[in-house]
């Protein structure tokens, strides 16, 4: 599955890391050298191309969007990838192992075409073997460096390419498959336990690579080797996954019920033409497709760069680790839950919206409020660094599947896959200028911290000002009875 919140995903900015104390890989300075961290007898020696882009070699299970969002890792940079510098490469081949998931969900709206024209079927074959060769082409065993960047820069594409159906294809499956009082749960359950990959990467990584100790000496030719075979035993792995996974798709994965489970399912839809000009023409849809973009492409960016954040405040990546973890599982959980509670009570997309937008807003603020301790002299620990980063996490990706279902609810007969992936792309454009602005104002990061509680507040307002209704409810209500 693909990534959505990918843990480190932005080792391009790792030369930003100048403000970092030294003592530890993620200090090292941009000359290739990984110094030996911990007490004992010092284990510099230069780290060579290849031995980067095997590391980086795993770097992308799939894109993560803004919310989706950038390339996402299936585990953290091991330390031998991230203590080397991207100079090594160059920026660019770094940089673009992260973005190769925003740049494959440039032909999204192909995709939403296919979903719409041929059905689940065609477009989950097609982008599961996108993901088959993006992972089979990881794991060619070449020994000549340029030759397997190559591959695995193609390798990021194919994967990235397969992101919009993964982001868009939720809601369609569930009006597709389920019935009125099952929809909501249905979008959540497909949209969120795709998140659970990033959860995964938090806890793959340390345990695929234990991160180096005081005695451990990491540059060793012996240890070199041992992080190679660990990453690409998890390569192979994945390819494994992936293509039981096609292989299951093409046995059997119909596009839809012999009988539709509601009117909504069997009526006819907009055209493509008529989607879009419908779309751009619905004022209350832009405010909710601003209202979910903003924050979720803010949310997306911010926490591919949490380690480099939390740093200056002497958080270790392992703990910002397990706050990108349990933030994803919190926010599975609790969106699932909410969407059971809208399938119960009908009509209240709006006001879970509310509910989740104002605890991201208290949640945002608390963080960034606490970042600034010398000015606030609120207390700086661990526990409220977790507590704050955990529930913003929980309160932005539960929102999600609800959003998704407001969308649809607003816009119906405009089919599912159009009007959720016109506004994912549209979270992919945030998220990507706001990593633009962070290219150039990187010496701190207060300014990205209060981008939070902002985004958060201003999709607060706008659902505030959004006048809801329930077209596809409506018509699978009344004409039913």
């Amino acid at each position: 599955m693909v990534d959505l919140y990918p843990p480190k995903q932005h080792d391009f900015l790792l030369p930003l890391r100048g403000s970092i104390p030294e003592g530890c890989p993620a200090a090292a300075p941009p000359c290739a050298k990984v110094p030996h961290c911990g007490e004992g007898p010092a284990a510099d020696r230069d780290v060579s191309e290849e031995e980067l882009m095997e590391g980086l070699g795993g770097s992308g299970h799939g894109p993560g969007y803004g919310s989706a969002s950038a390339a996402a890792s299936p585990f953290p940079y091991p330390p031998s990838a991230r203590a080397g510098s991207p100079a090594a490469l160059g920026g660019w081949d770094i940089a673009l192992l992260v973005f190769w998931g925003p740049i494959g969900f440039a032909p999204c709206f192909f995709f939403m075409w296919l979903m719409d024209k041929k059905g689940l079927r065609v477009t989950v074959l097609l982008t599961s073997s996108l993901m088959v060769l993006g992972a089979g082409l990881r794991c060619v065993p070449v020994s000549d460096p340029e030759i397997r960047k190559k591959l695995i820069h193609g390798g990021q594409l194919l994967n990235g390419l397969a992101g919009p159906t993964v982001m868009n294809a939720a809601p369609f499956l569930s009006t597709t498959w389920f019935s009125p009082d099952e929809r909501a749960t249905a979008t959540a359950i497909a949209s969120l336990l795709n998140y659970l990959g990033s959860a995964a990467a938090f806890l793959v990584g340390p345990l695929v690579v234990p991160p180096p100790n005081g005695t451990a000496q990491l540059a060793a030719p012996s240890n070199t080797q041992h992080i190679k075979d660990r990453i690409e035993a998890v390569l192979y792995a994945e390819f494994g996954m992936v293509s039981l996974i096609f292989s299951a798709a093409l046995a059997y994965f119909p596009s839809r019920p012999p009988f539709p489970p509601s009117v909504a399912a069997a009526s006819q839809r907009l055209s493509y033409r008529r989607s879009f000009c419908r779309l751009l023409s619905n004022f209350r849809f832009l405010m909710i497709a601003l209202a979910y973009a903003i924050p979720l492409g803010v949310f997306s960016g911010w926490s591919g760069v949490l380690d480099l954040i939390l740093t200056p405040i002497h958080v270790s990546q392992v703990d910002a680790g397990w706050i990108g973890f349990w933030s994803i599982v919190g926010g599975c959980v609790v969106g699932i839950a909410m969407a059971r509670f809208a399938d119960f009570i009908r009509g209240m997309l709006k006001f879970i919206l509310l509910l989740l937008l104002s605890g991201a807003t208290l949640a945002s603020t608390w963080f960034t409020l606490t970042c600034l301790t010398t000015v606030t002299h609120l207390p700086l620990t661990t526990a409220t660094l977790y507590t704050s980063c955990i529930l913003l996490g929980i309160f932005l990706n539960s929102s999600v599947p609800i959003f998704f279902e407001l969308f649809v609810e607003t816009v119906y007969p405009v089919p599912e896959g159009i009007s959720c992936g016109v506004v994912t792309f549209l979270s992919n454009v945030f998220m990507g200028v706001l990593l633009f602005f962070l290219t150039f104002y990187h010496t701190e990061f207060s300014w990205f911290n209060w981008c939070l509680p902002g985004s958060c507040l201003l999709s607060l307002l706008l659902i505030l000002c959004f006048r809801e209704s329930y077209d596809r409810l409506y018509l699978d209500v009344v004409v039913s009875v």
